[in-house]
Protein backbone atom coordinates (compact mmCIF):
# COMPACT_ATOMS: atom_id res chain seq x y z
CA UNK A 1 0.00 0.00 0.00
CA UNK A 2 2.93 2.33 0.91
CA UNK A 3 4.32 1.93 -2.79
CA UNK A 4 0.54 3.12 -3.82
CA UNK A 5 0.57 6.03 -1.35
CA UNK A 6 3.39 8.11 -3.13
CA UNK A 7 2.31 7.94 -6.49
CA UNK A 8 -0.59 9.68 -4.83
CA UNK A 9 1.17 11.71 -2.74
CA UNK A 10 3.12 13.21 -6.01
CA UNK A 11 -0.04 13.74 -7.75
CA UNK A 12 -1.74 15.76 -4.70
CA UNK A 13 0.91 18.30 -4.97
CA UNK A 14 1.96 17.99 -8.92
CA UNK A 15 0.01 20.32 -11.92
CA UNK A 16 -3.80 19.08 -11.78
CA UNK A 17 -4.57 17.16 -14.51
CA UNK A 18 -6.93 14.38 -15.51
CA UNK A 19 -4.28 11.35 -16.42
CA UNK A 20 -3.13 11.79 -12.62
CA UNK A 21 -7.10 10.10 -11.39
CA UNK A 22 -7.32 8.26 -14.11
CA UNK A 23 -4.10 6.52 -13.42
CA UNK A 24 -5.43 6.01 -9.93
CA UNK A 25 -8.14 4.76 -10.87
CA UNK A 26 -6.93 2.00 -13.68
CA UNK A 27 -4.54 1.01 -10.96
CA UNK A 28 -7.65 0.77 -8.58
CA UNK A 29 -9.82 -0.92 -11.16
CA UNK A 30 -6.72 -3.54 -12.00
CA UNK A 31 -5.55 -4.56 -8.63
CA UNK A 32 -5.11 -7.98 -7.51
CA UNK A 33 -5.82 -8.55 -3.62
CA UNK A 34 -7.31 -11.55 -1.66
CA UNK A 35 -10.64 -10.85 -0.12
CA UNK A 36 -13.77 -9.20 -1.30
CA UNK A 37 -12.75 -5.57 -0.82
CA UNK A 38 -9.61 -3.33 -0.43
CA UNK A 39 -8.82 -0.36 1.47
CA UNK A 40 -5.78 2.38 0.43
CA UNK A 41 -5.60 5.65 2.49
CA UNK A 42 -3.31 8.84 2.25
CA UNK A 43 -3.41 12.11 4.33
CA UNK A 44 -6.32 13.09 1.83
CA UNK A 45 -7.17 10.43 0.04
CA UNK A 46 -8.98 6.82 0.93
CA UNK A 47 -9.60 4.81 -2.15
CA UNK A 48 -12.03 1.30 -1.74
CA UNK A 49 -12.50 -1.13 -4.06
CA UNK A 50 -15.11 -4.17 -4.07
CA UNK A 51 -15.84 -7.53 -6.00
CA UNK A 52 -19.26 -7.40 -6.98
CA UNK A 53 -21.52 -9.72 -8.87
CA UNK A 54 -24.74 -10.11 -10.83
CA UNK A 55 -26.39 -11.13 -7.49
CA UNK A 56 -25.90 -7.27 -5.89
CA UNK A 57 -27.84 -6.05 -3.73
CA UNK A 58 -26.89 -2.91 -2.90
CA UNK A 59 -24.19 -1.67 -0.40
CA UNK A 60 -24.27 1.60 2.36
CA UNK A 61 -20.99 2.74 2.98
CA UNK A 62 -20.81 5.04 5.72
CA UNK A 63 -17.28 6.87 7.60
CA UNK A 64 -18.85 5.65 10.55
CA UNK A 65 -18.21 2.02 10.42
CA UNK A 66 -15.36 2.36 8.23
CA UNK A 67 -11.63 1.33 9.94
CA UNK A 68 -8.84 3.63 9.81
CA UNK A 69 -10.97 6.82 9.10
CA UNK A 70 -9.13 9.94 10.67
CA UNK A 71 -11.23 11.64 13.10
CA UNK A 72 -10.93 14.77 11.61
CA UNK A 73 -12.74 14.15 8.26
CA UNK A 74 -16.50 15.39 8.16
CA UNK A 75 -18.54 12.21 8.15
CA UNK A 76 -19.68 10.87 4.74
CA UNK A 77 -22.06 7.84 3.13
CA UNK A 78 -22.37 6.68 -0.60
CA UNK A 79 -25.85 4.10 -0.85
CA UNK A 80 -25.57 1.93 -4.34
CA UNK A 81 -28.83 0.85 -5.12
CA UNK A 82 -28.90 -3.32 -6.67
CA UNK A 83 -29.88 -1.93 -9.84
CA UNK A 84 -26.14 -0.39 -10.41
CA UNK A 85 -24.99 -3.62 -11.85
CA UNK A 86 -28.21 -4.78 -13.96
CA UNK A 87 -26.96 -3.24 -17.20
CA UNK A 88 -23.70 -4.92 -17.09
CA UNK A 89 -25.53 -8.00 -16.39
CA UNK A 90 -27.75 -8.19 -18.99
CA UNK A 91 -25.53 -9.17 -22.35
CA UNK A 92 -23.67 -11.28 -20.15
CA UNK A 93 -22.65 -12.45 -16.51
CA UNK A 94 -19.13 -11.70 -15.88
CA UNK A 95 -17.55 -13.51 -13.04
CA UNK A 96 -16.13 -10.64 -11.47
CA UNK A 97 -17.68 -6.69 -11.13
CA UNK A 98 -15.19 -4.38 -9.74
CA UNK A 99 -16.51 -0.99 -8.50
CA UNK A 100 -14.20 1.43 -6.93
CA UNK A 101 -14.77 4.24 -4.51
CA UNK A 102 -12.31 7.29 -4.13
CA UNK A 103 -12.47 10.10 -1.78
CA UNK A 104 -10.84 13.28 -1.59
CA UNK A 105 -10.63 15.32 1.25
CA UNK A 106 -8.99 18.12 -0.37
CA UNK A 107 -10.91 20.11 -3.22
CA UNK A 108 -7.69 21.45 -5.52
CA UNK A 109 -8.00 18.52 -8.02
CA UNK A 110 -11.45 19.73 -9.36
CA UNK A 111 -11.32 23.70 -9.12
CA UNK A 112 -13.44 25.30 -11.61
CA UNK A 113 -13.46 28.32 -13.65
CA UNK A 114 -15.49 30.18 -10.97
CA UNK A 115 -13.29 28.71 -7.90
CA UNK A 116 -16.64 27.24 -6.35
CA UNK A 117 -16.91 26.41 -2.84
CA UNK A 118 -17.33 23.00 -1.72
CA UNK A 119 -18.88 22.06 1.69
CA UNK A 120 -15.54 20.22 3.55
CA UNK A 121 -13.76 20.41 0.62
CA UNK A 122 -15.14 16.45 -0.25
CA UNK A 123 -14.93 15.13 -3.87
CA UNK A 124 -17.30 11.08 -3.50
CA UNK A 125 -16.23 9.70 -6.87
CA UNK A 126 -17.19 5.97 -8.03
CA UNK A 127 -16.83 4.06 -10.82
CA UNK A 128 -18.03 0.34 -11.86
CA UNK A 129 -15.58 -1.52 -13.99
CA UNK A 130 -14.90 0.13 -17.28
CA UNK A 131 -17.60 1.06 -17.67
CA UNK A 132 -20.53 4.26 -17.89
CA UNK A 133 -23.44 3.91 -15.44
CA UNK A 134 -26.24 6.37 -16.17
CA UNK A 135 -29.54 6.98 -15.76
CA UNK A 136 -30.35 4.90 -12.89
CA UNK A 137 -34.31 4.11 -12.02
CA UNK A 138 -33.01 3.87 -8.37
CA UNK A 139 -30.67 7.04 -7.71
CA UNK A 140 -27.57 7.17 -5.88
CA UNK A 141 -27.68 8.72 -2.17
CA UNK A 142 -24.52 10.64 -1.10
CA UNK A 143 -24.19 11.90 2.38
CA UNK A 144 -22.44 14.32 3.45
CA UNK A 145 -22.35 16.34 6.84
CA UNK A 146 -21.19 19.25 8.57
CA UNK A 147 -19.77 20.60 11.99
CA UNK A 148 -22.33 23.43 12.00
CA UNK A 149 -25.70 24.63 10.61
CA UNK A 150 -26.01 25.12 6.63
CA UNK A 151 -28.27 27.82 7.41
CA UNK A 152 -27.69 31.08 5.42
CA UNK A 153 -26.62 28.96 2.54
CA UNK A 154 -27.57 27.69 -0.48
CA UNK A 155 -26.41 24.02 -1.12
CA UNK A 156 -26.84 21.84 -4.39
CA UNK A 157 -25.75 18.84 -5.20
CA UNK A 158 -22.82 18.27 -8.57
CA UNK A 159 -21.03 16.29 -10.53
CA UNK A 160 -17.97 16.95 -11.99
CA UNK A 161 -18.68 16.99 -15.67
CA UNK A 162 -14.75 16.24 -18.10
CA UNK A 163 -14.34 18.58 -20.36
CA UNK A 164 -17.19 21.07 -20.05
CA UNK A 165 -14.46 24.05 -19.53
CA UNK A 166 -12.19 25.72 -21.41
CA UNK A 167 -9.60 26.99 -18.98
CA UNK A 168 -9.80 23.53 -16.37
CA UNK A 169 -10.29 19.97 -17.10
CA UNK A 170 -13.68 20.03 -16.28
CA UNK A 171 -16.49 21.86 -14.42
CA UNK A 172 -19.47 21.36 -11.56
CA UNK A 173 -22.95 20.70 -12.84
CA UNK A 174 -26.02 19.72 -11.33
CA UNK A 175 -27.64 17.37 -13.96
CA UNK A 176 -29.04 13.94 -12.78
CA UNK A 177 -28.73 15.17 -9.11
CA UNK A 178 -31.48 16.47 -6.35
CA UNK A 179 -30.90 18.04 -3.57
CA UNK A 180 -32.15 17.50 -0.21
CA UNK A 181 -31.11 18.60 3.15
CA UNK A 182 -32.68 16.08 6.46
CA UNK A 183 -31.42 18.62 8.89
CA UNK A 184 -29.60 21.98 9.02
CA UNK A 185 -25.69 20.31 9.07
CA UNK A 186 -26.42 17.17 6.58
CA UNK A 187 -26.87 17.51 2.59
CA UNK A 188 -28.50 14.15 1.27
CA UNK A 189 -27.68 13.81 -2.53
CA UNK A 190 -29.58 11.67 -5.25
CA UNK A 191 -27.76 10.79 -8.35
CA UNK A 192 -28.66 8.47 -11.31
CA UNK A 193 -25.20 8.18 -12.16
CA UNK A 194 -21.71 7.29 -11.13
CA UNK A 195 -19.01 9.82 -11.26
CA UNK A 196 -17.32 12.55 -8.56
CA UNK A 197 -19.96 14.09 -6.48
CA UNK A 198 -20.02 16.98 -4.23
CA UNK A 199 -21.94 19.66 -2.57
CA UNK A 200 -21.73 23.50 -3.81
CA UNK A 201 -21.81 26.30 -1.24
CA UNK A 202 -23.33 29.83 -1.60
CA UNK A 203 -24.52 32.35 0.55
CA UNK A 204 -28.21 32.68 0.14
CA UNK A 205 -31.25 34.74 1.62
CA UNK A 206 -34.68 33.02 2.51
CA UNK A 207 -35.11 30.01 -0.10
CA UNK A 208 -38.07 30.32 -1.98
CA UNK A 209 -40.57 27.51 -1.38
CA UNK A 210 -41.23 25.11 -4.33
CA UNK A 211 -44.32 25.48 -4.82
CA UNK A 212 -44.17 28.76 -5.99
CA UNK A 213 -41.99 28.18 -8.56
CA UNK A 214 -44.78 27.35 -11.19
CA UNK A 215 -46.46 30.33 -10.85
CA UNK A 216 -43.88 32.73 -10.78
CA UNK A 217 -42.43 31.11 -14.13
CA UNK A 218 -46.05 31.35 -15.45
CA UNK A 219 -46.64 34.74 -14.69
CA UNK A 220 -43.39 35.49 -16.06
CA UNK A 221 -43.60 33.71 -19.24
CA UNK A 222 -47.41 35.45 -19.74
CA UNK A 223 -46.34 38.93 -19.23
CA UNK A 224 -43.13 39.04 -20.68
CA UNK A 225 -44.86 37.53 -23.64
CA UNK A 226 -47.54 40.03 -23.76
CA UNK A 227 -44.65 42.79 -23.29
CA UNK A 228 -42.98 41.37 -26.54
CA UNK A 229 -46.62 42.02 -28.45
CA UNK A 230 -47.36 45.02 -27.22
CA UNK A 231 -43.62 46.50 -28.21
CA UNK A 232 -43.64 45.13 -31.01
CA UNK A 233 -47.40 46.74 -31.59
CA UNK A 234 -45.86 50.38 -30.61
CA UNK A 235 -42.84 50.05 -32.82
CA UNK A 236 -45.64 49.06 -35.62
CA UNK A 237 -47.20 51.92 -34.94
CA UNK A 238 -44.57 54.52 -34.64
CA UNK A 239 -43.21 53.08 -37.99
CA UNK A 240 -46.61 53.83 -39.39
CA UNK A 241 -47.09 57.54 -38.03
CA UNK A 242 -43.43 58.36 -38.42
CA UNK A 243 -44.05 62.06 -40.09
CA UNK A 244 -44.97 62.97 -36.54
CA UNK A 245 -41.87 61.69 -34.77
CA UNK A 246 -39.89 63.86 -32.63
CA UNK A 247 -36.75 62.88 -30.35
CA UNK A 248 -38.85 62.54 -27.35
CA UNK A 249 -41.02 59.45 -29.32
CA UNK A 250 -37.60 57.81 -30.64
CA UNK A 251 -36.17 57.71 -26.79
CA UNK A 252 -39.26 55.89 -26.01
CA UNK A 253 -38.97 53.41 -28.98
CA UNK A 254 -35.22 53.23 -28.43
CA UNK A 255 -36.62 52.10 -24.66
CA UNK A 256 -39.02 49.84 -26.25
CA UNK A 257 -36.50 48.20 -28.24
CA UNK A 258 -34.48 47.34 -25.39
CA UNK A 259 -37.54 46.15 -23.20
CA UNK A 260 -38.15 43.58 -26.44
CA UNK A 261 -34.91 42.52 -26.27
CA UNK A 262 -34.15 42.12 -22.61
CA UNK A 263 -37.91 40.06 -22.90
CA UNK A 264 -36.82 37.85 -25.82
CA UNK A 265 -33.67 37.21 -24.29
CA UNK A 266 -35.36 36.12 -21.05
CA UNK A 267 -37.89 33.62 -22.48
CA UNK A 268 -35.32 32.33 -24.14
CA UNK A 269 -32.35 31.92 -21.43
CA UNK A 270 -33.71 28.77 -19.29
CA UNK A 271 -34.47 26.78 -22.85
CA UNK A 272 -30.59 27.30 -23.87
CA UNK A 273 -29.29 26.14 -20.00
CA UNK A 274 -30.22 22.66 -21.03
CA UNK A 275 -27.74 20.01 -20.73
CA UNK A 276 -27.85 19.29 -25.15
CA UNK A 277 -27.13 22.84 -25.61
CA UNK A 278 -23.16 23.96 -26.03
CA UNK A 279 -21.99 26.09 -23.30
CA UNK A 280 -21.11 28.19 -25.41
CA UNK A 281 -24.52 28.89 -26.67
CA UNK A 282 -25.40 29.72 -23.00
CA UNK A 283 -23.12 32.06 -22.82
CA UNK A 284 -23.68 34.00 -25.52
CA UNK A 285 -27.07 34.40 -24.65
CA UNK A 286 -26.47 34.78 -20.92
CA UNK A 287 -24.18 37.84 -22.14
CA UNK A 288 -26.77 39.55 -24.37
CA UNK A 289 -29.08 38.86 -21.65
CA UNK A 290 -27.05 41.03 -19.23
CA UNK A 291 -26.70 43.32 -21.89
CA UNK A 292 -29.97 43.87 -22.78
CA UNK A 293 -30.75 44.26 -18.91
CA UNK A 294 -28.15 47.16 -18.41
CA UNK A 295 -29.06 48.74 -21.56
CA UNK A 296 -32.82 49.01 -20.45
CA UNK A 297 -31.83 50.13 -17.20
CA UNK A 298 -29.62 52.97 -19.36
CA UNK A 299 -32.55 53.97 -21.61
CA UNK A 300 -34.56 54.41 -18.66
CA UNK A 301 -31.77 56.83 -17.08
CA UNK A 302 -31.89 58.97 -19.79
CA UNK A 303 -36.10 58.71 -20.18
CA UNK A 304 -35.46 60.74 -16.82
CA UNK A 305 -32.80 63.04 -18.03
CA UNK A 306 -34.89 64.01 -21.09
CA UNK A 307 -37.61 64.53 -18.28
CA UNK A 308 -35.37 66.91 -16.59
CA UNK A 309 -34.22 68.99 -19.42
CA UNK A 310 -38.30 69.68 -20.60
CA UNK A 311 -39.09 70.70 -17.26
CA UNK A 312 -36.12 72.17 -16.25
CA UNK A 313 -35.60 74.11 -19.31
CA UNK A 314 -38.71 74.50 -20.96
CA UNK A 315 -37.60 73.28 -24.40
CA UNK A 316 -34.90 75.87 -24.32
CA UNK A 317 -31.87 73.64 -24.80
CA UNK A 318 -29.99 72.91 -28.06
CA UNK A 319 -27.51 69.66 -27.73
CA UNK A 320 -26.16 68.91 -30.98
CA UNK A 321 -26.67 65.70 -32.35
CA UNK A 322 -28.66 65.09 -29.23
CA UNK A 323 -30.09 61.55 -30.03
CA UNK A 324 -26.76 60.17 -31.75
CA UNK A 325 -25.30 60.85 -28.45
CA UNK A 326 -28.31 59.12 -26.33
CA UNK A 327 -27.44 56.25 -28.86
CA UNK A 328 -24.10 56.23 -28.31
CA UNK A 329 -24.73 56.15 -24.63
CA UNK A 330 -27.91 53.66 -24.51
CA UNK A 331 -26.68 51.38 -26.78
CA UNK A 332 -22.49 51.42 -27.07
CA UNK A 333 -21.89 51.96 -23.21
CA UNK A 334 -23.93 48.86 -22.07
CA UNK A 335 -21.97 46.42 -24.94
CA UNK A 336 -18.48 47.98 -23.95
CA UNK A 337 -19.32 46.65 -20.49
CA UNK A 338 -20.09 43.18 -21.63
CA UNK A 339 -17.50 43.14 -24.05
CA UNK A 340 -14.89 43.56 -21.29
CA UNK A 341 -16.44 40.78 -19.42
CA UNK A 342 -16.21 38.72 -22.33
CA UNK A 343 -12.47 38.99 -22.63
CA UNK A 344 -11.10 39.57 -19.26
CA UNK A 345 -12.88 35.97 -18.28
CA UNK A 346 -15.86 34.69 -20.30
CA UNK A 347 -16.67 32.24 -17.44
CA UNK A 348 -18.50 34.93 -15.42
CA UNK A 349 -21.54 34.10 -18.09
CA UNK A 350 -23.07 30.56 -18.12
CA UNK A 351 -25.81 28.22 -16.31
CA UNK A 352 -26.82 29.88 -13.16
CA UNK A 353 -28.72 27.42 -10.69
CA UNK A 354 -31.52 29.10 -8.98
CA UNK A 355 -32.95 26.85 -6.19
CA UNK A 356 -36.39 26.40 -4.78
CA UNK A 357 -36.35 24.93 -1.03
CA UNK A 358 -39.25 21.75 -0.68
CA UNK A 359 -40.48 20.80 2.65
CA UNK A 360 -40.60 17.52 3.44
CA UNK A 361 -41.62 14.93 6.13
CA UNK A 362 -37.62 14.22 6.65
CA UNK A 363 -36.14 17.47 6.01
CA UNK A 364 -35.92 20.11 3.09
CA UNK A 365 -35.34 19.51 -0.49
CA UNK A 366 -34.17 21.33 -3.12
CA UNK A 367 -34.95 21.49 -6.50
CA UNK A 368 -32.84 23.22 -9.11
CA UNK A 369 -33.84 25.46 -12.27
CA UNK A 370 -31.09 26.64 -13.94
CA UNK A 371 -30.49 30.05 -16.57
CA UNK A 372 -28.46 31.11 -18.81
CA UNK A 373 -27.01 34.58 -16.66
CA UNK A 374 -24.27 36.15 -14.36
CA UNK A 375 -22.44 33.39 -12.16
CA UNK A 376 -20.29 36.00 -10.90
CA UNK A 377 -21.33 36.96 -7.16
CA UNK A 378 -18.87 39.93 -7.38
CA UNK A 379 -20.06 40.92 -11.13
CA UNK A 380 -23.48 40.52 -10.22
CA UNK A 381 -23.36 42.67 -7.14
CA UNK A 382 -21.46 45.09 -9.16
CA UNK A 383 -23.11 45.35 -12.50
CA UNK A 384 -26.30 44.13 -11.88
CA UNK A 385 -27.37 45.15 -8.14
CA UNK A 386 -25.01 48.28 -8.12
CA UNK A 387 -25.73 49.40 -12.05
CA UNK A 388 -29.50 48.94 -11.38
CA UNK A 389 -29.58 50.95 -7.68
CA UNK A 390 -27.93 53.70 -9.52
CA UNK A 391 -30.29 54.17 -12.22
CA UNK A 392 -33.23 53.56 -10.26
CA UNK A 393 -31.85 56.79 -7.68
CA UNK A 394 -31.08 58.91 -10.13
CA UNK A 395 -34.75 58.62 -11.70
CA UNK A 396 -36.64 58.59 -8.31
CA UNK A 397 -34.91 62.11 -7.71
CA UNK A 398 -36.09 62.71 -10.57
CA UNK A 399 -39.56 61.89 -10.32
CA UNK A 400 -39.99 63.77 -7.16
CA UNK A 401 -38.48 66.76 -8.50
CA UNK A 402 -41.16 66.71 -11.40
CA UNK A 403 -43.74 66.14 -8.49
CA UNK A 404 -42.77 68.97 -6.83
CA UNK A 405 -42.87 71.19 -10.15
CA UNK A 406 -46.49 70.19 -10.42
CA UNK A 407 -47.65 70.68 -6.94
CA UNK A 408 -46.33 74.12 -6.98
CA UNK A 409 -48.13 74.98 -10.34
CA UNK A 410 -50.83 73.81 -8.62
CA UNK A 411 -50.78 76.17 -5.67
CA UNK A 412 -50.15 78.30 -7.76
CA UNK A 413 -53.18 77.89 -10.08
CA UNK A 414 -55.28 77.66 -6.55
CA UNK A 415 -57.72 74.70 -8.62
CA UNK A 416 -56.99 71.57 -10.80
CA UNK A 417 -56.89 73.28 -13.90
CA UNK A 418 -57.01 70.51 -17.07
CA UNK A 419 -53.10 71.08 -17.71
CA UNK A 420 -52.64 70.36 -13.71
CA UNK A 421 -54.25 67.38 -14.12
CA UNK A 422 -53.01 66.43 -17.86
CA UNK A 423 -49.67 66.94 -16.24
CA UNK A 424 -50.60 64.80 -12.87
CA UNK A 425 -51.54 62.23 -15.41
CA UNK A 426 -48.78 62.12 -17.68
CA UNK A 427 -46.09 62.14 -14.51
CA UNK A 428 -48.38 58.79 -12.93
CA UNK A 429 -47.18 57.43 -16.45
CA UNK A 430 -43.89 58.44 -16.01
CA UNK A 431 -42.82 56.77 -13.04
CA UNK A 432 -44.03 53.27 -15.26
CA UNK A 433 -41.98 55.17 -17.91
CA UNK A 434 -38.81 55.63 -15.70
CA UNK A 435 -38.92 52.03 -14.54
CA UNK A 436 -39.37 52.80 -11.17
CA UNK A 437 -40.66 49.45 -10.08
CA UNK A 438 -37.33 48.36 -10.54
CA UNK A 439 -36.69 49.27 -7.32
CA UNK A 440 -38.38 46.06 -5.66
CA UNK A 441 -35.18 44.14 -6.90
CA UNK A 442 -33.85 45.64 -3.53
CA UNK A 443 -36.65 44.46 -1.14
CA UNK A 444 -35.82 40.87 -1.13
CA UNK A 445 -35.39 40.11 2.39
CA UNK A 446 -37.23 38.68 5.38
CA UNK A 447 -41.02 39.54 5.35
CA UNK A 448 -41.08 41.48 2.17
CA UNK A 449 -38.81 38.58 -0.13
CA UNK A 450 -42.09 36.29 -1.04
CA UNK A 451 -44.42 39.88 -1.62
CA UNK A 452 -41.35 41.03 -3.56
CA UNK A 453 -40.76 38.03 -5.64
CA UNK A 454 -44.40 38.53 -7.07
CA UNK A 455 -45.04 42.16 -7.34
CA UNK A 456 -41.55 42.34 -9.21
CA UNK A 457 -42.32 39.47 -11.40
CA UNK A 458 -45.65 41.20 -12.27
CA UNK A 459 -44.81 44.83 -12.95
CA UNK A 460 -41.61 44.21 -14.33
CA UNK A 461 -42.92 40.96 -17.17
CA UNK A 462 -46.03 43.26 -18.07
CA UNK A 463 -43.08 46.57 -18.49
CA UNK A 464 -43.47 46.85 -21.97
CA UNK A 465 -47.27 46.44 -22.16
CA UNK A 466 -47.18 49.22 -20.14
CA UNK A 467 -45.20 51.62 -21.93
CA UNK A 468 -47.71 50.68 -24.37
CA UNK A 469 -50.72 51.78 -22.47
CA UNK A 470 -48.55 55.47 -22.03
CA UNK A 471 -47.56 55.29 -25.82
CA UNK A 472 -51.72 55.22 -26.80
CA UNK A 473 -52.46 57.37 -23.68
CA UNK A 474 -49.41 60.17 -25.27
CA UNK A 475 -50.58 59.82 -29.01
CA UNK A 476 -54.45 60.44 -28.68
CA UNK A 477 -53.83 63.57 -25.67
CA UNK A 478 -51.47 64.47 -29.08
CA UNK A 479 -54.21 63.53 -31.54
CA UNK A 480 -57.06 65.40 -28.73
CA UNK A 481 -55.00 68.74 -28.92
CA UNK A 482 -54.03 68.96 -32.75
CA UNK A 483 -57.76 68.60 -33.45
CA UNK A 484 -58.40 71.55 -30.78
CA UNK A 485 -56.17 73.42 -32.71
CA UNK A 486 -57.75 72.95 -35.67
CA UNK A 487 -60.77 73.75 -34.87
CA UNK A 488 -59.68 76.89 -33.40
CA UNK A 489 -58.05 77.99 -36.24
CA UNK A 490 -61.07 76.90 -38.20
CA UNK A 491 -63.49 79.13 -36.10
CA UNK A 492 -60.98 81.92 -36.67
CA UNK A 493 -60.84 82.05 -40.10
CA UNK A 494 -64.72 81.59 -40.46
CA UNK A 495 -64.78 84.50 -37.58
CA UNK A 496 -63.01 86.78 -39.58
Amino acid sequence: MKRLERPMGRALTSKVSPRNIHQLEQMLLNTSFFGHNLTLQTNSIQSLVFKLDCDFSGLSLSSATMANVSQAWAPHAMQFPAELTKDSCVTSRPAELRLICIYFFTAHLFQDDSNSSLLNNYVLGAQLDHRPVNNLQKPINISFWHNQSLEGYTVTCVFWKEGASKHSWGAWSPEGCYTEQPSPSQVLCHCNHLTYFAVLMQLSGDPVPAELQEPLEYISLVGCSISIVASLLTMLLYAHSRKQSDSITRIHMNLHGSVLLLNVTFLLSPQMALPTVPKSVCIALAATLHYALLSCLTWMAIEGYNLYLLLGHVYNVYIHRYLLKLCMLGWGFPALLVLLLLVIKSSVYGPYVISFSNSQDNGTGFQNVSMCWVCSPVVHSVLVMGYGGLMSLFNLVVLTWALWILCRLRIREKALSPWAYRDTVMVLGLTVLLGTTWVLAFFSFSVFRLPQLFLFTIFNSLYGFFLFLWFCLHRCHSDAEAKAEMEAVSSSQMTH
